[in-house]
């Protein structure tokens, strides 16, 4: 049976995602309002500006029900603004800014720097028990996790100023990466996460 897999669409890098997902052979839907949950396997949060997406899917009454299908077991793959979104804490909210909630880790949005300070760095990522892979991610103005909670796994790191920084985690079955895999084109973290269903 072929999965299907919704991508949150209210902003940012969707038709990425969409198109790594095409060719896997995954069936995708996009995702804007509650019903397009419905009988979803999986869920991708993209990035893009996680403030914006936080008050689109509350003005969409979509903020709930997202938290509602990851408490019940769907799995979750959220990149750089999903990360942001998916967190318990941030150090720099925006005004009003909320999130999800679903991972038990503090985020730093634009840890990275702006746009001019982006860039591309080979990351080694567990995908699996015992099973790594070098990802050539593009850290896009990307957050940081600057606190991991207990149950939470570190599943990627990258050279920071202070030592090791922590751009990659799962809780349950939500997995959340810093960076962006599906800039390049790189279908391998996706195909990964499929894997763990």
């Amino acid at each position: 049976m072929v999965a299907t897999v919704g991508v949150l669409a209210l902003q940012g890098g969707v038709e990425e995602h969409l198109r790594i997902l095409d060719e896997l052979g995954v069936a995708t839907r996009r995702v804007r309002v509650p019903r397009d949950l419905d009988g979803l396997d999986g869920l991708v949060i993209p990035g893009g500006e996680s403030s914006v997406i936080d008050k689109l899917a509350r003005s969409f009454d979509l903020a709930e029900p997202l938290r509602d299908a990851a408490a019940a077991g769907l799995p979750v793959l959220a990149t750089c603004a999903g990360l942001i979104y998916c967190a318990r804490e941030l150090d720099n909210p925006a005004p009003g800014q909320q999130t999800l909630g679903l991972l038990d880790v503090t985020v730093r949005r634009n840890a990275f720097g702006n746009q001019r300070f982006s860039a591309e760095r080979t990351v080694d990522v567990v995908v699996a028990k015992d099973q790594s892979l070098p990802i050539e991610a593009s850290f896009i103005r990307a957050p940081l996790v600057t606190r991991v909670g207990e149950g939470v796994e570190v599943i990627a790191t990258a050279p920071g100023e202070d030592g090791d920084a922590v751009v990659g985690v799962r809780q349950g079955r939500v997995t959340a990466l810093s960076f962006h895999p599906e800039e390049n084109g790189d279908a391998r973290v996706h195909s990964a996460w499929l894997d763990s269903f």
